[in-house]
């Protein structure tokens, strides 16, 4: 039994909340009488407030973001139904703007907006001493990172073996791109450099060969991110991976240098384009040097083996189908490993709603608060870009489709995969829940049919990408071929099935 109980309803199991340990780290005297308790959103709200419930805890404390507010507003409802006297503190961004109307802030008893990595202890003494505060809100400002207790050593074995392991040795970002929460930051500030890498040295040590940083810009300062990879070059072996996330304008040298040294498998950098259009640019307050970034990006793809994982928004105010358009086709021409397309959203708090008004955009009122229309773009156009980006994803990013990519691509990228996507769904009326065989079956009539490519050609290239995945079975388009194909069916039976980022590793440069 707990007197306090930390927790969270995460997007999938392998997910872990770095928040939450954030939190217990810096109980101080209470941890003795917390404990964490994580939760998916696939889970049943009843079977969830059961669990918490078991517990009799007198306080619990929910992290809330834009992927499991539904959900655990329902346990709140249900929580607060049984057990009403339970005090329920609410944390997170998505309930640290424009809270006044939420539900789920109703239903609660207190709401800390912003960095409550010590405002939460706060509240609870004051609680656990019947000595509650007079407001429901409590402001918390981003407090000195040295003060902070590091939540690592409370990743458990369990989260070792099973987890995605987040870690960050900054927070804040200088930069005012709309879209973005970090848009609100006031400052940066960097963990001490030496207590940090300690840390990872501890993780390290302990097994965890996965870090995903969550710094929103991890090539700002260029002294502390060269001393980390220089830290992770020291323990390189067959099993580490890194992610971080960069700007593209910013590799100096010496970062350069460190990344050109890690081994193919070992390191995936996200990085933001969002557009090329530089009108869009300074409509939503993003500094990118542009052909910098593509010297940058043409650089980490001919002269290292990081993975590129790059990022494209459609809607941004500004934006017209056909700008969006010319974007795509130029960063395809960098060719990355992945091109995330996603749709513009207006997250609460973020500066992207002074466009609003003027631009008449139309906004999901629901999770995940995506566009659905503005003066540029109609509702179905948007439409059609949420299937675009969906197909692309299955298929231009899967690595599936090393060898069919080209004539996916050959020749204005992006509208000949709109036109494969359009068909696609008029076609098989469905984004998700594509058997591979069946996939591919589609994939052959959609270049035979639609991009006019030679059916020859496109069953040899098709059949290679087929005997590559792994896949058992024998898609039609093989059975109707000669019987070489049968033979190229067998083998990929046989064959073993790599990760996306494998896979695209693989292909040519």
């Amino acid at each position: 039994m707990s007197s306090i109980l930390l927790s969270t309803l995460n997007a999938r199991y392998f997910h872990s909340s770095l928040g939450l340990r954030y939190l217990y780290a810096n109980l101080g005297e209470l941890q003795a009488d917390a404990a964490l308790r994580e939760f998916i959103i696939t889970q049943r709200p009843l079977d969830i407030a059961e669990a918490l419930l078991t517990e009799q805890p007198r306080i619990i404390g929910f992290g809330v973001y834009i992927w499991n507010v539904v959900e655990t507003t329902q346990v709140i409802a249900l929580l607060k139904q049984v057990r009403p006297e339970i005090q329920i503190v609410l944390g997170g961004p998505e309930v640290s703007y424009e809270w006044e109307q939420q539900l789920i802030v109703k239903l609660a008893d207190y709401l800390i907006t912003g960095q409550a990595d010590l405002a939460f202890s706060q509240l609870c003494r004051r609680l656990l001493a019947n000595d509650p505060p007079d407001g429901k809100v409590i402001t918390s400002q981003p407090p000195p990172l040295s003060d902070l207790a590091l939540p690592y050593s409370f990743y458990h074995d369990e989260d070792i073996a099973h987890r995605l392991i987040y870690v960050e040795a900054s927070r804040g970002c200088p930069f005012k791109c709309e879209f973005c929460l970090s848009a609100l930051d006031q400052n940066t500030q960097s963990f001490p450099l030496e207590l940090f890498l300690a840390e990872m040295e501890r993780l390290y040590q302990r097994g965890v060969r996965h870090f995903k940083f969550v710094d929103r810009t991890f090539n700002l300062n260029i002294r502390i991110s060269t001393q980390i990879l220089d830290f992770f070059l020291a323990r390189v072996d067959k099993q580490l991976f890194l992610h971080f996330e960069v700007i593209p304008d910013h590799l100096p040298d010496p970062l350069k240098n460190r990344i050109a040294r890690f081994p193919a498998g070992s390191l995936q950098l996200e990085i933001g384009i969002q557009t090329f259009n530089p009108t869009v640019q300074a409509h939503i307050s993003r500094k990118q040097h542009d052909r910098k970034t593509e010297e940058n990006l043409t650089w980490l793809r001919q002269h290292t083996n990081a993975y590129l994982h790059t990022d494209l928004i459609a809607g941004l105010p500004g934006e017209d189908l056909g700008s969006f358009a010319a974007s795509f086709d130029r960063l395809i021409a960098l060719d990355p490993h992945e091109i995330q397309v996603g749709i513009l959203k207006r997250l609460r708090g973020t500066p992207i709603d002074r466009h609003t008004a003027p631009l008449d955009c139309r906004y999901n009122p629901h999770p995940p608060y995506n566009l659905l229309c503005s003066e540029l773009l109609d509702f179905a156009t948007l439409r059609r870009l949420e299937r675009f980006a969906r197909y692309w994803d299955l298929i231009g990013n899967s690595g599936r489709f090393a060898q069919t990519r080209p004539l996916l691509l050959d020749n204005a990228p992006f509208r000949r995969f709109m036109s494969l996507s359009d068909w696609l769904f008029t076609t098989a009326g469905q984004t998700h829940q594509f058997a591979l065989e069946r996939l591919f079956d589609w994939l052959y009539r959609g270049l035979t049919d639609v991009l006019s490519v030679d059916a020859a050609m496109a069953r040899h290239v098709l059949a290679e990408d087929y005997q590559a995945s792994g896949a058992k079975g024998c898609p039609a388009f093989l059975r109707a071929s000669q019987p070489a194909a049968a033979k190229t069916a067998k083998a990929a039976r046989n064959a073993a099935t790599p990760d996306r980022q494998a896979r695209r590793q693989q292909e040519k440069r």
